[in-house]
């Protein structure tokens, strides 16, 4: 029996470049990048390596536009890890706003104070290191080094997989998982030189990022359509349909809502607010009121409601004091 060709393009080991065309690959790339390359604060070189952590953690599944401010707040509050971590954690969900996600902030709070206690207060320096902090995971300890330290590592998020699947793989997504042959082809295509594959990361990040987007990609701006496997191949369409995530009427909707509750009280808030229209409590229409107005409006059922609340608390995003919820102490 003969084997059976893979139907997935992504599956099909893709060829490297040979040494000239990867070399040609790198300073296409490079050259568009110092052209084209937004500024951004956590690319100033003048920016801490705490600044990167943050950023890197914020940038987790939330667009630029949406960290920046954010981002900027936080470090002009706490401009070094053990200034968040002698604050309390309920003060960095507090200030996470509306990044979504707000586990996010209970972590970073942890790694705050586990670079305190342990590493002198400085950002470890290693990829090693860096992956054993509270929260840290491969991608984010492997972009810290990288971009924070200079350090020649295998950076591979969404935008790199979809930029490497279509380029050398010619597939035009990258597989719904991360897949050990991507992180080898990662590896194959990073310059051996530390501030090339630095320069490599950051350009290839970009280039999903703003050009060879997972919607519409805009080919004709491509620094190196010339070379796209994907393009040559005739675009072909993905082997599947990305799943979108809901949101109105979802747990994570209702979840989201109690906690901007919590973060505009500065108090705990009794149970019974949650589920009463802030009029009936005689709130006035700011400050506490304005967020409990927005729960109230989502008319959710009370099962759905106990549901966010008992998640919050698993998740200790909240905690459960006599007077009623708050943000953790």
């Amino acid at each position: 029996m003969g084997i059976k060709a893979p139907t997935d393009p992504s599956a099909i080991p893709p060829l490297i470049p040979p040494g000239p065309a990867l070399k040609k690959l790198h300073r296409a790339l490079d050259d568009w990048f110092e052209e084209t390359a937004r500024t951004l604060p956590w690319r100033d070189p003048a920016c801490s390596p705490w600044g990167v952590l943050v950023s890197e953690i914020m940038l987790q599944q939330t667009p630029v536009v949406r960290v920046l401010p954010v981002w900027k707040e936080w470090l002009d509050r706490w401009p070094s890890p053990a200034d968040l971590a002698r604050d309390a954690a309920g003060e960095a969900v507090r200030h996470w706003g509306r990044l979504g996600y707000p586990r996010r902030a209970l972590r970073l709070h942890a790694a705050a104070v586990d670079i305190t206690h342990n590493h002198g207060g400085s950002v470890p320096r290693t990829y090693a290191e860096l992956l054993e902090l509270p929260g840290v995971g491969s991608y984010t300890a492997a972009a810290v080094a990288a971009f924070a330290f200079g350090k020649r590592e295998t950076v591979v998020d969404t935008n790199i997989r979809r930029v490497h699947a279509r380029l050398v793989s010619g597939a035009a997504l990258p597989s719904p998982a991360l897949t050990a042959a991507e992180m080898r082809l990662a590896e194959q295509l990073l310059p051996t030189d530390d501030d090339a594959s630095v320069r490599w990361n950051a350009s290839v990040m970009e280039l999903g990022a703003l050009v060879c987007t997972a919607r519409s990609p805009r080919c004709s701006d491509c620094p190196v359509r010339e070379s796209c496997e994907w393009l040559a191949a005739g675009e072909p369409p993905p082997s599947y349909i990305p799943k979108g995530q809901s949101w109105h009427g979802t747990d994570r909707q209702v979840r989201g809502a109690v906690m901007a509750v919590l973060r505009a009280a500065d108090a705990p808030v009794a149970p019974e607010f949650f589920s009463q229209a802030p009029a009936d409590l005689g709130f006035e229409p700011d400050g506490i009121g304005v967020p409990l107005a927005a729960l109230h409006r989502l008319n959710c059922a009370p099962e759905q409601l106990e549901r966010a609340l008992a998640g919050l608390l698993n998740d200790g995003l909240a905690e459960l004091h006599p007077a009623g919820f708050q943000l953790p102490g």
